[in-house]
């Protein structure tokens, strides 16, 4: 058996970024790799895992797609993130190359140092950390820090209080352990959003860092893949919110999910889903809705109050179930007010 580490990329970024786009693009055109692909959703509603598996085929079938629910893979290393990518490695044959997509609330630091493990390190290099931020929620200063409570000062408990909100620590130390940035949604942001989400990026990142334009996940495998970082040798130089910390977890986010009944009208669904997004900062809507009389599921996408459906394919054996998943900020959401405004 060869000795050659077996290269892993991993694509991280905020909720509705634009991930799995990209790595479906991956899965089409992987440049001769056989790929394996492990996701993760905050959520218990695998909207991602089923999106990826489409596209399984003779270069990552879909025994090489694994995918983890219910809570992000850096806060659960040694339970499920390893033995999952042991399961990975045990494969015959093995893959030439692992993607890891994380959920959009992960902090990529955790997850880099458990590369760093022994039975890991000596099979695994970390090809790169590719982030996926989305171009128009850059440049309109969603991920920035509080502006109402702008400076430095001490907290008075010996860390520094900069008024960080939760969303901009995420995206912070999504750009810090990048080795490249993709500026995603590039035609909502237009030519102005796109120069100004780049300069946001340049003020933040901690090193220059490549960043190109993705549009659609449309970009060659050999941009992406075989960028021969080995990120486990430079965490020094990708620096954390969290660093110094033994533990962290999202107590900043909540996730729910939410039952509907059969729907009659998807436009009408969507246009619930942006009312609510507006009303209560909704951060991200996603699932599988049922509509009256069509065999075909309806795949919702919302990232704050911009909302994508469409038939994806049909519920077959599966149980025509609608199953939403809502993620927000803590204090954000109320079971019984989302349920009102979406049923």
């Amino acid at each position: 058996m060869s000795l050659e580490k077996t290269p892993v990329t991993v694509i991280t970024g905020f909720l509705g970024a634009g991930k799995t786009t990209l790595i479906r693009q991956l899965l089409r055109n992987p440049d001769g790799r056989r790929l394996a692909v492990l996701v993760n959703e905050f959520g218990d509603v695998g909207v991602d895992g089923d999106l990826i598996r489409e596209c399984a085929d003779a270069n990552c079938p879909e025994a090489n797609i694994l995918e983890l629910t219910n809570g992000c893979i850096c806060c659960t290393v040694a339970d499920e993130f390893i033995p999952s990518i042991e399961r990975l490695m045990a494969m015959e044959p093995r893959p030439d190359h692992i993607v890891i997509e994380t959920s959009g609330l992960a902090l990529p630091k955790p997850l880099l140092k458990a590369f760093d493990w022994p039975d890991l390190r000596s099979r695994i290099t970390i090809d790169g950390v590719i982030t996926v931020a989305d171009a128009e929620a850059v440049a309109l200063g969603r991920f920035a820090p509080d502006p109402a409570r702008p400076g430095n000062t001490d907290a008075g408990d010996g860390t520094d209080a900069d008024h960080e909100t939760p969303l901009s620590e995420v995206f912070e130390d999504q750009i810090a352990c990048a080795d490249l940035v993709l500026l995603s949604k590039p035609d909502l942001a237009g030519e102005e959003g796109v120069a100004k989400a780049r300069a946001i990026i340049a003020a933040e990142a901690p090193r220059p860092l490549p960043v190109l334009v993705l549009a659609e996940g449309a970009i060659d495998a050999r941009v992406v893949l075989g960028l021969g970082a080995a990120a486990e040798d430079s965490l020094d130089a990708r620096p954390s919110h969290h660093d110094g910390f033994e533990d962290h977890d999202h107590d900043d986010f909540d996730t729910i999910v939410v039952d509907l009944p059969e729907q009659s009208d998807p436009e009408a669904l969507a246009a619930r889903i942006e009312a609510l997004a507006n009303a209560r900062n909704i951060l991200r809507v996603k699932g599988h809705v049922a509509v009256e009389g069509k065999p075909m599921r309806l795949l919702v996408q919302a990232v704050g109050p911009r909302v994508r459906h469409q038939f994806d394919r049909p519920w077959g054996s599966q149980t025509r179930q609608s199953r939403l998943v809502v993620i927000a900020e803590k204090g954000d959401i109320d079971r019984s007010a989302v349920e009102r405004a979406l049923a």
